[in-house]
């Protein structure tokens, strides 16, 4: 109790005791009288002595700090109303992203610094359907800003199990380019060889989706996402398919969909095995950079398969994908074209508690085009500054035609973070 509330308790205690005895006083006993004196006496001195105390802690200001406390408490009050209402509100928005700055060293060419930043944005209501998207901003070699959508979508949680997600979504078929490509999440400073633009993996898609997942016995788990989507963008050049741009476009012009999705199994939590695909038909819709119509329509195939596995600080993981363009004997472009990649990853953090963690990768790109072909050995050094940031020293070891970019080794340093 303070000196403040003290002072005002006895004060009032004094007061009542005088008042309540006064009209009483000529029927008691003159005993009883003394006795009433002898506290009311007692009363006034402690009330003295509260008021000195008062007048002190005027004085080496304890009643500033006492109003400081006050004050303290009732922000404290604010800021949990304010907490409560947050987690009852029916919306909700959250800024997240990823960001992270490179430095290059190209065998027999220049060295340079790159940047890139990636903000994502959720806004859900009522748990019960959410917005995200993605953006991808980068410095180009000139110096101009780059800004691409990587993705945005409405999902709507049709139950606990299942979502319909419509826009453009980042590809299901594999495992890389929708989970382990921003750079904070990515062991190493780049991308496997095959799973960036015009390689073997689709990137994106434009279209609906499915996604979802159930309990498999007392561990296990399987996950679904089926998706229906405008299809890829299909490019000749010279007599021939120059490449399968797969990156989510807001027009169909074959008038063609493609079907696709992926299934995955985890018969315990570390360890999954998944399957994915996509068919449909398509069409050249560009030839030697002009814009083509009523090229023949062709099959197109996808087909992927993967699989990791963690062991305490060993992680383990692997990624096949196939894309095939039929042939079509009436086409500016009539022969049939495949694309294939592979890659086998493993780190290893080094001690329950180090921050220190080394990669190693192999991948082995397939293209039609002997210049895109290429066989990569990649080692990495992590440094684990915090949970969500990473420091990576990269070396890649590079066969491919010679004289190309593919077959030029590099040095990557990184610094990513996640947030």
């Amino acid at each position: 109790m303070n000196t403040t509330t003290r002072c005002r308790k006895y004060a009032w205690s004094a007061s009542a005791l005088a008042l309540l005895a006064m009209p009483a006083l000529a029927q008691m006993h003159p005993e009883r009288i003394a006795e009433l004196e002898e506290q009311l006496t007692a009363l006034t001195e402690q009330l003295g002595e509260l008021k000195a105390e008062l007048d002190e802690a005027k004085d080496n200001g304890s009643i500033e700090t006492i109003r400081k406390d006050v004050e303290a408490n009732k922000v404290a009050i604010r800021a949990t109303q304010s907490s409560t209402a947050f987690t009852e509100a029916t919306s909700v928005t959250h800024l997240s992203g990823y960001a992270s700055a490179d430095y290059v060293s190209v065998e027999d060419g220049p060295a340079a610094f790159v940047a890139n930043f990636n903000p994502m944005f959720h806004f859900l209501y009522d748990n019960k359907i959410l917005w995200e998207a993605e953006l991808e901003v980068e410095v180009e070699e000139n110096g101009d800003t780059n800004i691409g959508l990587e993705y945005t979508t409405v999902d709507w949680f049709l139950n606990d199990n299942l979502t319909l997600v419509a826009g453009k979504f980042l590809s299901p078929i594999g495992n890389f380019r929708q989970n382990l490509h921003p750079s904070w999440i990515n062991k190493l400073p780049s991308a496997p060889a095959g799973f960036g633009h015009d390689g073997a993996a689709p990137i994106s898609e434009v279209g609906l989706q499915i996604r979802g997942g159930n309990p498999v016995g007392n561990n296990g788990r399987i996950t679904y996402a089926a998706y229906v989507g405008n299809g890829p963008k299909i490019e000749g050049e010279d007599g021939e398919i120059h490449a399968v741009e797969a990156e989510g476009f807001a027009s169909d012009p074959d008038d063609e969909k493609v079907f696709g999705g992926r299934v995955a199994f985890l018969p315990m939590p570390n360890l999954e095995f998944a399957v994915s695909g996509a068919t449909g038909d398509v069409a050249v819709v560009e030839n030697d950079g002009a814009d083509l119509e009523g090229d023949p329509k062709r099959g197109y195939t996808v087909f992927g398969f993967d699989a990791n596995y963690r062991w305490s600080n060993l992680d383990l993981r692997g990624e096949f994908v196939s894309q095939e363009v039929d042939a079509a004997a009436l086409s500016v472009a009539p022969e049939n074209t495949k694309w294939e990649t592979w890659y086998a990853q493993a780190a290893y953090r080094f001690g329950g508690d180090s921050n220190w963690e080394g990669v190693v990768r192999y991948t082995d790109f397939k293209s039609p085009h002997a210049d895109d072909t290429q066989e990569q050995l990649a080692l990495g050094v992590n440094y684990l500054i915090a949970p969500s940031a990473m420091l990576k020293f990269g070396y890649e070891s590079n066969e491919g035609e010679p004289g190309e970019i593919t077959d030029a080794d590099r040095w990557i340093v990184q610094i990513a973070f996640g947030y």
